[in-house]
């Protein structure tokens, strides 16, 4: 959510057709910096500015930046560093177009951090990790979380918007009940006598968070399945932060930012490593990306008449207020504003996997939603077995799971016993 007034989400559609009456906008250009200071030895960073994919005979690019902040070791953080965007990238069906891609990229985020934790798991290793994981494509920036580093986007307007999600169970009542709902418990440390200290915790294993990836000793009520936000910004760009929460414990939002306006972004990375621990000390890791999203510079010539014409005309036929069917809003007007174009953060697998945009078509109807097996006819389960919405959606409708899979999805869902302390 934006920290400005809250604003209507809108449609994929609308914006992607905006971008195609705008005539190719150049990409931004992308700066980041990174800056650290270690405690344990947890915190590891994914700073990936020219990945490739292909469209046709093209190639198109776009950026990645990771954040895993580890816990009970670091092997977890590690292994989703190495695997978590593979993961990703391969749940998406090959030779989509920019705004296919896009809007495929939230249901690929789901299938690729459950793959991701479920593959680790397997490993039989106990560590876990938080991960805010970045992909800006163009204009567009989409981030999916669990834990509680968080991300953060600076407008040149002055709205600031939180793109990720706090899943620590102290300040997240929602995640407190589902847990328990699916057979975990809450608690404090018990520190005798019927005293108890510290944040709330589940038990077992004592975990201060609701969603991560790995953490097989606590329970697979702590589920890997992210929240996920997706906005497209104004040409005028803006500015990003990514950190763990050795910065947000001491730092809120607006003071990361002051700290550090008019800094490049390597500078403004250290000034706000700097400003936490001034504020905290150094309790634990402390790590922080700064992205600055520019526009690319251009000479300065006048605007081509054809463009002035398509723009007049534009303004002529765009849909007045009152003909709107939601409230009016400036972003509705003028397209040259953030838009929020996509939030969720359901647990539920049957709800994160129906594709909300008209791109479902695309996913091959006999493969695992998750691990991308390939399925025989009549071999897959459905995502949407066992689920009390059964109206539209039926049992038999895709997608689909392997056996493995939906043994996974249920044991998130509190449906059978876990197989994390086996």
């Amino acid at each position: 959510m934006s920290s400005k007034s809250q604003h209507q989400p809108v449609p994929l559609s609308v914006l992607l057709q905006r971008d195609s009456e705008d005539e190719k906008m150049e990409k931004p250009e992308i700066v980041h910096g990174v800056a650290s200071q270690s405690k344990k030895g947890e915190d590891y960073t994914l700073l990936k500015t020219e990945c490739e994919r292909t469209i046709g005979d093209d190639v198109a690019t776009f950026s990645v930046f990771g954040l895993f902040d580890g816990h009970n070791g670091s092997a977890a953080a590690i292994y989703t560093k190495e695997n978590l965007l593979n993961n990703v990238l391969n749940a998406i069906p090959a030779d989509l177009n920019t705004d296919e891609w896009v809007a495929a990229l939230p249901r690929a985020l789901v299938a690729g951090f459950v793959k991701t934790d479920k593959d680790f798991q397997e490993k039989a290793k106990i560590s876990g990790t938080t991960v805010t994981l970045v992909i800006i494509e163009g204009w567009f920036i989409t981030v999916a979380s669990v834990g509680d580093s968080r991300c953060i986007f600076d407008s040149p307007d002055g709205g600031i918007y939180h793109l990720s999600a706090d899943h620590r169970l102290e300040c997240n009542e929602e995640e407190r009940e589902r847990i328990t709902s699916s057979g975990g418990d809450i608690g404090r440390l018990n520190a005798g006598g019927g005293t108890e200290i510290g944040p709330l915790r589940c038990w077992p294993g004592g975990l201060c968070l609701s969603r991560s990836i790995g953490d097989r000793d606590v329970g697979e009520f702590i589920v890997p399945v992210p929240y996920v936000k997706q906005i497209k910004m104004s040409t005028a760009g803006g500015r990003m932060i990514i950190s763990s929460d050795g910065v947000w414990d001491a730092l809120s939002a607006e003071a990361a930012l002051d700290c550090c306006r008019g800094m490049p972004p390597d500078a403004a990375a250290t000034q706000i490593v700097k400003e936490a621990l001034r504020e905290n000390g150094l309790r634990d890791d402390t790590t922080c990306i700064v992205i600055d999203i520019l526009p690319q510079e251009k000479p300065a010539t006048p605007s081509p008449p054809k463009r002035t014409v398509h723009r007049m005309l534009m303004s002529l036929f765009r849909r007045k207020p009152s003909e709107s069917s939601s409230r009016p809003d400036k972003k509705h007007i003028e397209p040259d504003d953030v838009e929020e174009l996509f939030e969720e953060g359901s647990a539920m697998l049957s709800k994160r996997l129906h594709a909300k945009y008209p791109v479902c078509n695309m996913f091959k109807l006999f493969m695992c939603a998750i691990c991308q097996v390939e399925l025989k006819p009549g071999e897959g389960i459905s995502v949407h077995a066992g689920t009390s919405n059964t109206v539209k959606l039926r049992q038999w409708d895709g997608p689909f799971l392997c056996s493995s899979c939906q043994a996974k999805k249920e044991a998130m869902e509190g449906k059978r016993p876990s197989g994390g302390n086996d």
